[in-house]
Order: structure tokens, then sequence, then C-alpha cells
């Protein structure tokens, strides 16, 4: 009996799809009550207001954790992914600003801009995956590298400054506009994000495969499977949604900006990680992610609220993470 068919391997099966329902079950509940715990010191958390300003935020947050999770599902992850959103950013504002100067048709400024934007992603996309799967090389040590790369190519072309006179359209295109009435657009982007990659992970021969690689990469290789194309594409397409996020913070800043991609690399996996996707690979989902990328979310915002010094709330983020990795490393071992 092959290793994926046997008795012991449907059991862990079973195991971690248990385990992925007790964290859809139990982190709606732990959110509830941290706002709970949060209002009784400070009563705006609950508002209209700040509800609302929650589910903007976590739509980004949505965005690059999914990123995230599509290689972290192959046992890998992405430590450019905050420095791609910059250099995205700056190179996608550039070409914008440029094209408007020569009077370009606002539709092929808008074109333009997304495509390089987009482009640009799935080519650090494409270099990681091609270091990782082809030349065998770390994940961590690859995209360590490719974090100083696109660090450096954001700062270099917009000098360490911001580029400003982004057209009005786009960020009435990507920001402020609507299409869905009384939901707000980015809100709205990050659901079909969602919806699309649902479709590509559970419904499609590359979405088992990924699950397939992470879980049991000997099994995907007997079976068949181009791993090396595979686990590429898995790159590609972190990057390109990486890259479609940064859009949309472009969009929302109406500048491109050499630094937005701030503390993403940390938050995206702190999303994935806690919404329980296994850094251990083949575990994980799009609702997992949404959740962990709310629960961030609203912790980040109680924090402000309460008036937690930034310095204060990474210690409080990294200590969320641990927690979480460590969770996950007990039901590895007891499965």
């Amino acid at each position: 009996m092959s290793e994926t068919g046997s008795p012991k391997a449907a059991k862990q099966a079973e195991r971690r799809s248990l385990f992925g329902w007790v964290v859809i079950l139990l982190l709606p509940l732990l959110m509830v009550v941290m706002e709970l715990g949060v209002a009784m010191v400070e009563p705006r958390v609950l508002s209209m207001r700040n509800i609302v300003n929650i589910l903007l935020q976590s739509s980004y947050l949505v965005v690059f954790a999914s990123a995230q999770m599509v290689v972290i599902l192959t046992r890998g992850f992405d430590l450019s992914l905050g420095t791609n959103v910059s250099a995205v950013s700056v190179a996608s504002a550039l070409v914008m600003t440029g094209l408007v100067e020569y009077n370009a048709p606002a539709w092929i400024v808008m074109s333009v801009g997304m495509a390089t934007g987009l482009g640009f992603g799935a080519m650090v996309g494409l270099f990681n995956g091609f270091f990782v799967s082809w030349l065998r090389i770390n994940p961590f040590v690859v995209t360590l590298g490719s974090l100083s790369i696109c660090y450096g190519l954001a700062t270099t072309m917009s000098g360490g400054r911001p580029v400003f006179n982004v057209p009005d359209s786009f960020s009435h295109l990507l920001y402020d506009g609507t299409l869905i009435p009384g939901l707000p657009l980015p809100l709205t982007m990050a659901i079909v994000v969602c919806l699309l990659l649902y479709f590509l992970l559970d419904h499609t021969v590359f979405g088992r495969a990924l699950y397939l690689i992470g879980n049991n990469p000997r099994a995907a290789q007997l079976a068949g499977l181009p791993i090396r194309f595979y686990l590429t594409m898995a790159y590609v397409t972190a990057g390109m949604l990486a890259a479609f996020g940064a859009l949309m913070l472009t969009a929302r800043t109406s500048s491109g900006e050499p630094n937005l991609g701030g503390s993403l690399m940390l938050e995206s996996i702190a999303a994935a990680v806690i919404g329980g996707v296994s850094l251990q690979g083949g575990v994980g989902g799009v609702i997992p992610v949404i959740l962990g990328s709310v629960f961030v979310t609203m912790l980040s915002n109680a924090m402000n609220l309460l008036e937690v010094g930034g310095y204060a709330q990474q210690i409080l983020l990294g200590c969320v993470i641990i927690a979480a990795i460590f969770l996950d490393r007990l039901r590895v071992t007891r499965t």
C-alpha cells in the first residue's frame, strides 16, 4: 500500500482536518472575548466606525496573508513580501506619473501601471521560485536575498522619497470606487481574491499538488508530479498576490511609497500561522487565513486604541506568532 493511501496517512489527514475546524471555531470566539475585554477599558472599540475600519484594514492583510499561505503550503515562506510591495508601489507609480506627463489616456495609464506592478511581482516570485525549486536553495536564504534586492530597487528608483501625483482615476479604480453598493471597494476586492484562491487551491490540479508537495514531498515525487514547476508557480502566484495588494495600497495612499511594505512580511506570516496554516506544509486554507488576518488586525487596532507603543506591539505580535507555531508543533508531533 502506498504511503498516501495507508491507514496512518488517512488518520493523520483526519486529525489535521479536525485541527483546522478547531481553529475556525475558536478564533472567532477568541476575537469576541478580546474585543469585549478591550471595550471595558475603551468603549470605542465596539463602535460601528471602528468595526468598519477593522474590516477595511484586514482586507489588505487578507491579500498579503493569502500570498504567504501559498508558499507556506509547500514548506516555504516569503521574507521578501514587504519589500516586494514597496518596489511594486514605486515602479507602478513611476510608470503612471510618467505616462501622465505625456498626456496618455487614463485607461492606458492605469492598465500599463497595473501591468508593470503585477509583472514586477511575478518576476520576484519567479526569481524566488527558480532558486528554491531548481537550485534547491533554502527559502529563507533566497527570500532574504530578494528582500534586500527589492528594498534596494525601491529606494533607488524613488531616490528614497515618495512618488506623488498618482492619477486620481487609479485611486478611484482600486480604492474609493464602488462595485457593490454599500460595500467598500478594498473589501470587495479581498473577497474576490479569496474566492479565486479558494477555487485555485481546492478545485484545480495545481492547488491539490501544492497540498501534496507540502504534506508529503516523497509521495508527490512518486506520483510523477512536476514538483519544480509547481514550486516555482507557487512563488510566482505569491509574488503576484503581493503585487496586487501593493497596487491596492498605492491607490489608497495615492503615491508610490518606498517604505510601504513596512511590517507586512511579519504580519502576513503571523496572520497565516495564527489562522492555522502549518509551517510544516500541506495544511491551510482561505477561511483560516481570513480569520487570522482579522485577528491580527483586531489585535493591532485594540493596542492602538489602548495607546500601546509601537515597539511593545511588535513584542506582543512576536509572542503571538511563537505561541501559534508552538501549538502547530504540538499538533504535528501528535499526528
